[in-house]
């Protein structure tokens, strides 16, 4: 390699714009990695409804059913035991008592495949989640469907209204426009999207799974939906009250959230607000929370008595009671109460189909992955050929570095830990060619009422080439992948993040030879603590300065680029990011 280095966001028939204990089931069917994560607490301290059958003659041995229920039908499914249960059901002769708790979906999946933190703390015979995604494919069936309810966008009156000119008619290619971190000058600057984690909230995953599916369809890029999920991670909320409770709220940017139907509704009609929420309901169609009734049960008895309340459930009459809270039936069929004062519509929305497991389950891993933290080492070349135009603009070098910098930094959230050092030869005496100008650390921490985002934007800013500097590139290198090693942090993702020119090292001390960097990086790779390389390395044309840059990138699983002009840069930038959808095994490094 050569050369020396001198010189705070519509549709459906309305416009809202205008109007105000035996078994175990294997596995979760798309959360086994990521349910066995929710904690079970959710079941400590609600209320259980204990119905008993009418008839004061029953005597004898009783039936007695435990249903669980997802909190939002929780209080149809109790309507409809109570019903039940004053009809003096009986199986086998046998009286029938049922019982109704309310449990979050994610938790009694959690539990159910063995995964979840109380695992074997419940054991229901009849569970009513609010999703099949959180059935298995192979052991847990649905007997039926106790309703249906679509997932929709959501914002307050007033924030339809003012959304009716930046973003109409609803959509998920709006959404996601909104919700792109590679363009927070676009419809972001006017929108603030709400998400519910899709690790916990099906309405939340089912959001997740329409828009990248109509990403997709428009033919968008892995980056694109990279940069979506990046910046959604950053902006979920714990619950549909706390999403409700901040769409209410007076901000500068629209807030525009996701929730289910029901939800909406359930929130105008309890809560009442002066500001009520009103569902937007997207364009191009959408999917619905389905509600499935599985029998769980591996007694006959039990099992015959689960069939009779499920038929009791999916009857007219146990329909009449779902619709009036709020639901659809499972053809889509709202009642009275999907009214536009309720902020809803009883019109269906046209029908997204779900994607297929292998696509729910690479969906949801891709979650996980982009919510991991970030700890980066970024090391920014200041040797004199920085000082030369980068492109036919004029601009240096290291300017466009720099720019290049500001511009990647704004792609990270306050949580990550980032840290900078400079390097070229002698940075700080005879042979130690770099120079720690930044430490890493979080960028919402403060070191002398500044905060470290903004020292880092700072020091790019300022940063100056050394007009007769050479480069210790591989000296540098390998003291960052040193440190970066030995401080490795297993729940974040492990970066050195190299900016440079790609003339390459030119160390007039001698120093780590271009084929002992290789070496040395080779040797110390370990795939269990993956520290990565990513090179932006702009004006580098000669084959053997690619080969090189290329071969150190990927000796640690990394990847080298190549840019030419600073437009460039943001969706390199993602390109990185994305990187730990696969990581750390993003092509095999090299040994």
């Amino acid at each position: 390699m050569g050369g020396r280095h001198r010189t705070d966001e519509t549709d459906g028939g309305h416009d809202p714009y205008k109007e105000s204990r035996r078994r175990r089931a294997s596995r979760g069917m798309v959360f086994a990695p990521l349910a066995g994560a929710v904690a079970l607490a959710v079941l400590c301290g609600v209320a259980a409804y204990v119905v008993v059958n009418k008839d004061q003659d029953c005597t004898g041995d009783k039936i007695g059913l435990s249903v669980v229920a997802s909190p939002d039908i929780e209080p149809a499914v109790t309507k409809v035991a109570e019903k039940f249960g004053q009809a003096g059901r009986t199986v086998g002769g046998r009286c029938v008592t049922v019982s109704v708790k309310a449990a979050q979906s994610a938790g009694v999946a959690g539990a159910l495949s063995g995964g979840g933190a109380a695992s074997g703390k419940i054991d229901p015979d009849v569970w009513v989640p609010d999703s099949s995604l959180w059935l298995s494919g192979a052991e847990l069936k649905a007997s039926g469907s106790a309703a249906h309810s679509p997932v929709v966008l959501t914002t307050s009156k007033t924030g339809a209204e003012k959304l009716q000119a930046a973003f109409s008619p609803a959509s998920w290619t709006g959404l996601m426009s909104a919700a792109n971190a590679a363009n927070p000058d676009g419809l972001a600057k006017k929108v603030r999207v709400l998400a519910l984690d899709p690790a916990q909230n099906a309405a939340g995953l089912g959001a997740l799974l329409a828009g990248s599916s109509v990403l997709k369809s428009g033919g968008g890029n892995e980056e694109l939906l990279v940069g979506v999920l990046r910046q959604l991670s950053e902006s979920t909320v714990s619950s549909p009250d706390s999403l409700f409770a901040t769409l209410t709220k007076a901000a500068a940017r629209i807030p525009v959230g996701v929730a289910s139907e029901q939800s909406v509704w359930a929130f105008n009609t309890t809560s009442h607000p002066s500001n009520p929420a009103v569902a937007l309901y997207p364009a191009e169609g959408t999917v619905s929370l389905d509600y499935p009734i599985v029998i769980t049960s591996k007694d006959a008895a039990v099992r015959e008595a689960a069939k009779a309340f499920s038929a009791e459930l999916t009857s007219a009459a146990g329909r009449r009671i779902v619709q009036d809270h709020g639901f659809r039936t499972p053809q889509g069929k709202g009642g009275d109460a999907l009214a536009p004062e309720n902020g809803v519509n009883a019109k269906s929305p046209a029908e997204l189909p779900l994607p297929d497991r292998a696509t729910v389950t690479k969906l949801s891993q891709a979650w996980h992955q982009i919510k991991l933290g970030t700890k980066l080492l970024a090391l920014v070349d200041v040797s004199g050929t920085m000082a030369l135009p980068a492109d036919n603009t004029g601009v240096s070098r290291m300017r466009a570095i720099g720019n290049v910098a500001i511009e990647g930094l704004k792609l990270f959230p306050d949580k990550a830990e980032v840290g900078t050092w400079a390097f070229s030869e002698n940075m700080r005496g005879q042979g130690v060619d770099w120079k720690e100008v930044v430490p890493i650390g979080p960028l919402a921490q403060q070191i002398d009422g500044v905060t470290r985002r903004e020292l880092i934007a700072q020091a790019m800013r300022n940063v100056q080439a050394i007009p007769t500097a050479n480069t210790g590139l591989n000296d540098t290198l390998w003291a960052a992948y040193q440190k970066m090693t030995k401080d490795y942090e297993a729940d974040k993702v492990n970066t050195i993040i190299l900016f440079t020119d790609g003339v390459g090292n030119d160390d007039p001390n001698g120093g780590i030879s271009n084929a002992g960097i290789l070496k040395r990086l080779k040797d110390a790779y370990d795939p269990k603590q993956p520290v990565n390389i990513l090179i932006i390395s702009f004006n580098t044309n000669t084959d053997e300065d690619r080969a090189q840059m290329t071969a150190i990138a990927k000796a640690t699983g990394g990847a080298a680029y190549f840019p030419q002009t600073v437009l460039e840069i943001r969706n390199i930038f993602l390109k990185g990011i994305a990187r730990r959808l696969c990581a750390p095994n993003c092509g095999t490094a090299q040994r």
